[in-house]
């Protein structure tokens, strides 16, 4: 294989893993414009999408299709709970205790899930095969991937319809814009946040399953694709969507390169090494607009 060919193939695969990060990096910005906290149970709701996914159907045998929406519905609830119970009735609010709480949070569950489902690395079977397709630029795509770009523009079309043509999704709008100014026009703000928060479990959710064919999942899989989803975050600019699916894709197909180009023991080493350099340079990212005040 020439280095053209080399370099198609490392592009595809940082795409793949680009839109996992960016459906993360969505999952961190919908809970960061609804309460201004960092979400790091985020990561853990990436490790039950795939250990539920694995559980369905691998262990209970239920179809592919009814298994994702339903490990995607049930972390949507881990989520919702989360908001409900520790997050809402949190005795201060101040938005570094409520960092430090969902560190705490993401602690439990990563414990939880590993005493349930042990520390062994487990397959999830292809949405629908294994044989690879060979391109005309000498690469080698797996159905698999064409899932996980299938269902990232899915995910973003949804979202895109669900912030503007529907009623939730503007109220959880003006409840980032301005909560006070939002609870007085009639919106539920309680009820948008925790919104938010299934929402987020269920993106996440989506990331974990996905991506679980290819690498395979295990109980403590999302503390690196959640790290890395929160880098692409930034990246992009904080609290934007179209931020969050450029950072991701910028960061996949970086990390591909320099990987493949360089030395796949830097794989890890890119995305934080970006997320330094973002901070320094550009805080705000690629597509923010400066650090607002939260009401």
């Amino acid at each position: 294989m020439g280095l053209s060919e080399q370099i198609a193939q490392f592009i595809i695969t940082g795409l793949s893993i680009g839109a996992i990060y960016a459906i993360v990096a969505m999952g961190f910005n919908i809970i960061h414009n609804a309460t201004g906290v960092v979400n790091f149970v985020q990561c853990e709701f990436i490790s039950l999408g795939g250990m539920f996914m694995y559980t369905l159907v691998v262990l209970l045998r239920v179809p592919m299709f009814i298994s994702f929406f339903m490990s995607m519905a049930a972390v949507a609830l881990i989520g919702a709970l989360i908001e409900r119970g520790p997050i809402r009735y949190a005795r201060s609010k101040e938005i570094i205790i409520l960092i430090f709480l969902t560190i705490g949070l993401s602690g439990t569950l990563r414990g939880t899930a590993q005493q349930i489902w042990g520390t062994d690395n487990v397959g999830v079977p292809a949405f629908s095969g294994e044989n690879p397709i060979h391109l005309p630029v000498g690469a080698t795509l797996l159905p698999q991937h064409i899932w996980v770009f299938g269902v990232t523009v899915l995910v973003m079309l949804a979202l895109r319809h669900f912030f503007k043509n529907t009623m939730s999704g503007k109220a959880m709008r003006a409840t980032a814009v301005n909560r006070k100014a939002a609870a007085l026009v009639g919106v539920s703000v309680d009820r948008m946040v925790m919104l938010s928060f299934a929402l987020s479990g269920a993106l996440g959710a989506v990331a974990g399953m996905i991506i679980a064919p290819i690498s395979t999942t295990s109980y403590d899989t999302g503390i690196m694709l959640g790290l890395k989803g929160f880098a692409a975050a930034i990246l992009g600019g904080y609290g934007s969507f179209s931020g969050a699916i450029i950072g991701g894709i910028m960061l996949g197909v970086l990390e591909s390169l320099g990987a493949g180009l360089i030395s796949s023991q830097y794989k890890d080493v890119i995305a934080f090494l970006v997320l330094l350099l973002v901070l320094f340079l550009r805080p705000t990212g690629i597509m923010g607009h400066g650090e607002s005040e939260r009401v």
